[in-house]
């Protein structure tokens, strides 16, 4: 048995704001959050890295790396041009991954939500991947005696532990490596894998879903800043909120 520990960077265009022209991944009403990078280190049961997992990939659903998240992450579109796609990465992850048994550990629930949001659209086989995960982020709040609905970010994290800052973040394998760095370090007597329920996820997920007026929000940060937004700038904007819903950005 062998600990997963993974991270995604994603990919999205909302340069038309409507969303019913946006490209909707299966199983959900929201628009797909494109993977566009895959990171990720394996431990064994004694939480000792033996091997990592790294890989670009070329996106098919939204041909251009938005802006917003060339800033973030430094990957551009020229980039990812020669690179794989989707499905042959997802082959090579599995590969990696090496058997049913293994239990993803993750921080926060996004990535792996998206994860398999994507495997759904591409319509790739997800028995292959592990049924049992482990969610760092609360059990790292319980670990400093916080409430575990505090939620720290993964640099913050990393830095009340006093890991060594070797690599930058949001980057898919350096994120991965920092989270399974706190994995090593905080109390593991009470954590325990759980099973994924996609269909238990995707339904709360709806449950939960709230509209936003778009045009309002816009003509927020037009009076904020006093005059008027570049279609650009607007685009960001929008893309800024719908990325913070999925609660990625929880570091």
């Amino acid at each position: 048995m062998h600990y997963i520990v993974f991270d995604l960077e994603f990919n999205q265009d909302f340069s038309i704001l409507n969303k019913d022209k946006a490209v909707p991944c299966k199983r959900t009403e929201q628009p797909c959050f494109e993977i566009i990078q895959i990171g990720a280190v394996k431990l064994d049961q004694s939480l000792i890295t033996q091997d990592t997992f790294q890989r670009y990939i070329k996106p098919t659903i939204y041909q251009k790396v938005n802006p917003f998240i060339t800033e973030l992450t430094g990957i551009t579109t020229e980039q990812l041009s020669a690179e794989e796609s989707f499905p042959g990465v997802y082959k090579a992850f599995t590969e990696f991954i090496d058997g049913s048994d293994s239990v993803f550990c993750t921080w926060g629930m996004a990535d792996l939500k998206e994860l398999f949001r994507n495997l759904a659209y591409h319509k790739l086989d997800q028995s292959l991947l592990p049924k049992r995960y482990i969610n760092l982020q609360p059990h790292a709040s319980l670990h400093f005696n916080f409430s575990q609905k505090k939620l720290l970010k993964l640099k913050t994290t990393v830095e009340l532990l006093s890991i060594p800052l070797l690599y930058p973040f949001h980057n898919a394998l350096y994120d991965a490596y920092y989270t399974a760095e706190i994995f090593k370090k905080i109390d593991k007597e009470s954590i325990r894998p759980k099973c994924y329920d996609l269909n238990k996820a995707e339904t709360r997920t709806r449950q939960v879903k709230k509209n936003i007026d778009f045009e309002k929000l816009i003509w927020q940060f037009k009076k904020m800043y006093a005059r008027e937004l570049t279609a650009e700038e607007q685009n960001m904007i929008v893309l800024a909120y719908k990325m913070g819903k999925t609660g990625q950005f929880l570091k």
